[in-house]
């Protein structure tokens, strides 16, 4: 049976507690959302939120861009303000590490051996950046980015005439050489792959950032296989390619994807594939425990499909997923997956998945830095790729929605609006 919630407004430890008493496992974007979904909500019952960082819930986003530019600091990425968890009966513990769950004892056990029951638990375990398997990956000088603590190391070694190496040509490795550039540092990306982005755009899309960069200064290198980081002292000195060539460089970025954090998952027996399998409510195979995040493999309505997505959109649809599920409410409507990157005076906005596409149409004006390319398959959108260009973003994510089929030629046609091709 479901849980009936009430409005709470504001929260009292003094109301009896008959709901369930909710674990939160991860205090990032998904979890720092989540519990406070659940007080939006009227979740009455007990919720505790840890997480290993020393940081409240924070944006990360910002990291590669505001923050490496000395645009933002600590607290205007936090999710929330000061007291807010106090004030809403959330028991935030930082800098706590989980060592496992028990799912027979519904219980977390924390690093020291303390156990939390848990009714119903939610893993926001999130992903990590996967680790170069390489003579002198453990180099000082050789960095990466997944958190605050990465941001700062990061911001403090880059400045003019710095030299850096970006490995890998994904948004991550190209949001921080245009922050890099900004900052008056030398960059050179070299990704293995024949293309800038090859897993996540389209070949137009990709060919259009490799000169844009290219124009900004940074030396973009294709089918750069790296072989090995060489060292002078402890620190790195040179990025070594598979073809024998070297690079000069006083810091190394590597940006080659992440990987779910599924050990905890694991280890409980829960199902998993590339991430922790979940169902439309964001609930795994124990019924008891949600999974959130970058570190879930949950299904695609639009697309008929199971897929594990990485962005701040898909934590807080999950985190909306599993609060409503806690909660007793409706399931919220699936929405389609979007994303954004910003590169100096770009903002790409991307709705949809480019799954096996039969047409490439492109809308605007490359030149001018305002495009956009839409991803079709029998007539209908499945992904938009949207540079400086909202109205294309907005109409294409709203047509991949509705699954409508559109008429290549009035799409490509920027004489015709989007809200007529939308008709």
């Amino acid at each position: 049976m479901a849980t009936v919630c009430h409005r709470l407004e504001p929260y009292s430890s003094a109301i009896p507690v008959t709901q369930p008493r909710v674990v939160i496992v991860g205090a990032g974007h998904a979890g720092g959302t989540a519990a406070a979904l659940l007080r939006q909500f009227g979740h009455e019952g007990p919720i505790t939120l840890l997480g290993e960082e020393p940081l409240p819930p924070y944006q990360r986003p910002p990291l590669s861009k505001a923050w490496l530019k000395g645009e933002a600091g600590a607290e205007d990425l936090f999710l929330k303000g000061d007291g807010f968890y106090t004030q809403h009966g959330i028991d935030l513990r930082l800098s706590t590490r989980v060592e496992a769950i028990d799912r027979s004892g519904s219980a977390v056990v924390l690093e020291g051996g303390e156990r939390l029951p848990y009714e119903r638990l939610i893993l926001a375990a999130g992903a990590r950046p996967r680790r170069l398997p390489l003579p002198g990956a453990e180099l000082e000088g050789v960095l990466e980015l997944r958190n605050a603590a990465d941001a700062e190391r990061l911001k403090s070694a880059l400045g003019p005439g710095r030299r850096l190496a970006v490995i890998g040509g994904g948004y991550i490795g190209l949001e921080v050489a245009a922050s890099a550039r900004a900052l008056g540092a030398e960059v050179v990306v070299l990704e293995r792959e024949h293309r800038l982005l090859p897993r996540v755009a389209g070949q137009d899309l990709s060919g259009f950032f490799c000169a844009y960069h290219g124009a900004r200064g940074v030396d973009c290198r294709m089918g750069a296989a790296v072989a090995a980081l060489e060292r002078s002292g402890g620190a790195i000195a040179a990025v070594r390619l598979s073809n024998g060539s070297s690079i000069d460089c006083d810091l190394a970025l590597v940006g080659v994807g992440a990987q779910p954090n599924l050990e905890l998952a694991q280890a409980a027996g829960l199902d998993c594939a590339d991430g922790v399998i979940v169902d439309i409510e964001a609930r795994t195979s124990d019924p008891a425990i949600y999974a959130i995040g970058d570190v879930t493999w949950r299904p695609l309505p639009l697309y008929d499909r199971m897929f594990r997505l990485e962005s701040v959109p898909n934590a807080l649809e999950q985190a909306r997923q599993a609060a409503a599920s806690i909660c007793g409410r409706p399931a919220p409507v699936p929405e389609v997956p979007w994303f954004w990157s910003d590169q100096y005076d770009l903002k790409l906005q991307i709705a949809g998945l480019s799954f096996d596409p039969d047409r490439i149409v492109i809308r605007g004006d490359v030149s001018s830095a305002r495009f956009a390319t839409f991803h079709l398959k029998d007539r209908r959108v499945l992904c938009v790729e949207a540079v400086n260009a909202p109205a294309e973003f907005m109409g294409g994510r709203l047509l991949i929605g509705r699954r409508a089929e559109v008429d290549p030629e009035r799409l490509a046609d920027s004489a015709v609006s989007m809200k007529e091709v939308a008709a």
